[in-house]
């Protein structure tokens, strides 16, 4: 492997074998999914599911079957703490899986939006029931929330805020209202360590992401995206950020791309198994 930095990732981190402490947490946050009879009603605004055909759903099988396995959100969790990222976004909050496995034992602030209320009202009592104060969720469109100049209705009136379900308005729920908010229109505004894209896998929505979350990258930050070979359209959108003049080092661990972009570094490219 020609690439230190890469060699060390892979051997310190992807290969760590190590049982952290935070991954008990992790279990016990899959498992209380797991036992969850309840079912919700999901807005899907992404490619859809290959495992579920109606919009009413167990959140029992979504832990099962739709969310991050359980070996992908222990690397997750080493990933931060290796990478010593501070700041993360994700797109795609789901129940919580991924937020939780960043969150979790890391001195680490994750930004997390979920386009579905539903799906975020579960996370949102999730993130609260096991004490993840380090998460700031917010409710709404991608699409909508990733522009330079958006409104924002702020809501401080309880703890966490759940638009209703037939609201359109985005809001934010958070876990720490002590903390400073951080208002749509400046997302793109802040750097982020580590963002996590898992939302709608579709290539033009998936480009479009990257292109216009590429302001908020740094030196080294990491962009990692799911599910890139979910289709044709996921592994071409794959091919064209791999091949970006900004991009210096690709990851292929099959269902993760990972990106980063050490200006340092002759571009490379990798496939490794995790």
């Amino acid at each position: 492997m020609h690439s230190p930095f890469v060699y060390g990732l892979v051997t310190r981190c992807f290969y760590d074998r190590r049982k952290h402490a935070s991954y008990v947490l992790l279990k016990q946050y899959r498992r209380s999914l797991l036992k969850d009879k309840r079912a919700v009603k999901v807005k899907d605004f992404g490619a859809g599911s290959k495992v579920f055909t109606s919009e009413v759903r167990k959140l029992s099988k979504m832990a099962k079957t739709a969310g991050i396995s359980p070996k992908r959100a222990r690397l997750l969790n080493r990933l931060v703490r290796y990478l010593e990222a501070e700041t993360a976004l994700e797109l795609g909050t789901s129940l919580g899986l991924g937020t939780a496995a960043m969150a979790a034992g890391n001195k680490i602030k994750v930004t997390t939006i979920e386009g579905c209320p539903q799906t975020a009202k579960i996370a949102s009592e999730k993130f609260e029931e096991f004490r993840l104060e380090n998460i700031q969720l917010i409710v709404g469109k991608f699409e909508e929330l990733l522009v330079e100049n958006g409104k924002w209705r702020e809501e401080r009136n309880s703890k966490f805020q759940i638009p209703n379900s037939d609201s359109t308005e985005n809001r934010q729920l958070t876990t720490d209202n002590s903390k400073p908010t951080t208002h749509n229109s400046e997302l793109l505004t802040h750097n982020f360590d580590l963002l996590y894209i898992d939302g709608n896998h579709q290539k033009e929505a998936t480009l479009s992401y990257f292109e216009k979350l590429l302001p908020t990258v740094h030196n080294n930050s990491v962009m990692i995206f799911d599910d890139i070979h979910w289709s044709k359209g996921m592994e071409e959108a794959w091919e064209e950020i791999k091949a970006h003049p900004k991009v210096k080092v690709s990851i292929d661990t099959f269902q993760w791309g990972l990106v980063f972009f050490r200006r340092e570094q002759e571009k490379e490219h990798f496939v490794i198994r995790v």
